[in-house]
């Protein structure tokens, strides 16, 4: 598990695919990360790490950097963890940590499109066209995940198309994560709130009961 506090801006700086080159196109493949200022002393062999949002396992560690192996299904369902680049950063959260975002599982539902991205005096408005399956999920004053950062949900417009939210940013969110290399057009990670997903259970599980019941 996560927060969504973003812990340090690292770099993908070599992308190895794994296995042969005739499976190159259905293989993963292997990142090497430089943890950037992530504090990488507590960390072994096995332990998860979030990535632009996405929940990955530690596969090697040496100084100032990590690998982890990525399944072409992640790779498939992701933005970000196919190239070289800037990303952030996440340990797994303790028990003996305070929970300043909110609870997220490092697992991506969906890839976003950011359709509006500018100042607005001295913050940011972002805003991002999410499919439509996601809409439901999608709540004023809720919680999303984009791109391994926790964020509170300002305005929700459903469109024929999908679902457009908007995110006001403050410049420290803007000056500490990647979310400032973000232009209209750009694809991003999403994560819906871990609460909303189990309410979505409860009542269809509930509605099926009673359903089920009257007959």
């Amino acid at each position: 598990m996560f927060t969504g506090i973003v812990a340090a801006v690292g770099r993908i700086e070599s992308v190895s695919p794994l296995g042969d080159a005739q499976s190159a196109s259905q293989a993963g493949v292997r990142l090497r990360i430089a943890a950037g200022a992530l504090n990488l002393s507590d960390v072994a062999l096995g332990d998860s790490i979030a990535i632009q949002g996405a929940c990955m396992t530690v596969v090697a560690l040496e100084a100032g950097q990590f690998d982890v192996d990525v399944s072409r299904e992640s790779l498939d369902k992701t933005v970000g963890l196919d190239r070289p680049g800037r990303v952030n950063l996440e340990k797994a959260l303790t028990l003996a940590e305070r929970l300043g975002g909110h609870l997220v599982s490092g697992h991506v539902d969906g890839l976003g499109e950011v359709t509006h991205f500018a100042p607005v005096g001295e913050s940011h408005e972002l805003r991002i066209r999410a499919p439509r399956e996601l809409g439901k999920y999608l709540a004023y004053k809720g919680s999303v995940v984009v791109n391994g950062v926790s964020l509170t949900v300002n305005r929700v417009s459903d469109q024929p198309d999908g679902c457009e939210f908007s995110i006001n940013l403050i410049p420290h969110t803007v000056e500490v994560t990647t979310l400032n290399e973000l232009k209209p057009g750009a694809r991003v990670n999403l994560e819906i709130d871990l609460i909303a997903r189990y309410v979505e259970r409860m009542l269809s599980a509930g509605s099926a009961g009673a359903t089920e019941g009257a007959r």
